[in-house]
């Protein structure tokens, strides 16, 4: 039977308010872990490696699974995050590659070379559309869609609706364009973005037609998923909602809503949209 498995960031239980002390990474692994989260993501560039190691028995002892969103610079990096990526037990490695060509011809084929050291590999790789990375901007993405048919994205809608600036309601072109990334998407990130700021407040009532519009394209996507997987196939959504500069906070430093609670209620939120998704 399909399922859905939900995950937490460890970049998102970060804190980084004023007065307010750090967990340690095994107090971060435990919180998730009492909650009932499958596994944590841990942020994967080269200067991570010494953390990602000490975090992977932790995971390991709680029995809970990690995601790797990885952060490349070069073929080297690509292959020895690949590599750890599959050691640990990851599903896959999510990319925000930071080799960004401007050509969109030199995007597919970097691409191309990439999904096919995964493939020499045997490790699954997702191309995340996110800012600052290979696939900063929707229409380029597009375009490397259509180039490259097998290519698999990680869906963190959030910097499109961004990158775009788009308006509520959504216009045809954009609904057509945001569902052709939901069809060729194999794992969701929960977010809500407005098309002013990266990570709103879910609670907020001037919020709620984003919120809205983030559970029908999760819907969808999820949709789409389920058509095409088989009947044994898991799907991994991970709340990711960022510390401060992401979370938007007062004059005080002090957030304006509880993230760890927000996070809770997306996870809700996914699982139901999943199951009615069928």
């Amino acid at each position: 039977m399909q399922r859905i498995e939900v995950y937490q960031s460890l970049w998102a239980m970060e804190l980084r308010q004023p007065g307010r002390t750090e967990l340690s990474v095994a107090d971060k692994v435990a919180k998730a872990a009492d909650a009932g989260f499958a596994g944590l993501c841990l942020d994967l560039g080269m200067d991570d490696v010494t953390e990602t190691k000490a975090a992977q028995p932790l995971l390991a002892a709680r029995g809970m699974t990690p995601l790797f969103n990885g952060f490349p610079k070069s073929d080297e990096e690509f292959r020895y995050i690949l590599d750890l990526s599959k050691d640990f037990g990851a599903p896959y490695l999510s990319l925000i590659a930071q080799v960004m060509p401007r050509r969109t011809e030199d995007m597919i084929d970097l691409c191309a070379r990439w999904m096919e050291i995964a493939d020499q590999v045997g490790q699954t790789v997702l191309f995340e559309t996110h800012r600052h990375g290979l696939l900063n901007d929707l229409y380029p993405t597009l375009d490397l869609l259509d180039a490259l048919p097998d290519l698999k994205l990680n869906a963190d809608l959030s910097h499109f609706v961004v990158d775009r600036e788009f308006a509520l309601p959504l216009s045809e072109q954009a609904k057509a364009q945001m569902s052709q990334i939901l069809k060729r998407s194999h794992a969701f990130q929960g977010r809500i973005a407005s098309n002013e700021q990266v990570q709103i407040e879910i609670g907020f009532p001037q919020h709620a037609k984003w919120v809205e519009q983030f559970k029908a394209w999760w819907a969808e996507g999820f949709r789409h998923w389920r058509a095409a997987a088989p009947q044994d196939a898991v799907l991994t959504f991970l709340c990711e909602l960022g510390p401060p500069p992401y979370a938007i906070t007062g004059a005080d430093g002090v957030e304006l809503s509880d993230r760890w609670e927000e996070a809770l209620i997306i996870r809700g939120w996914a699982r139901d949209l999943f199951a009615t998704a069928a």
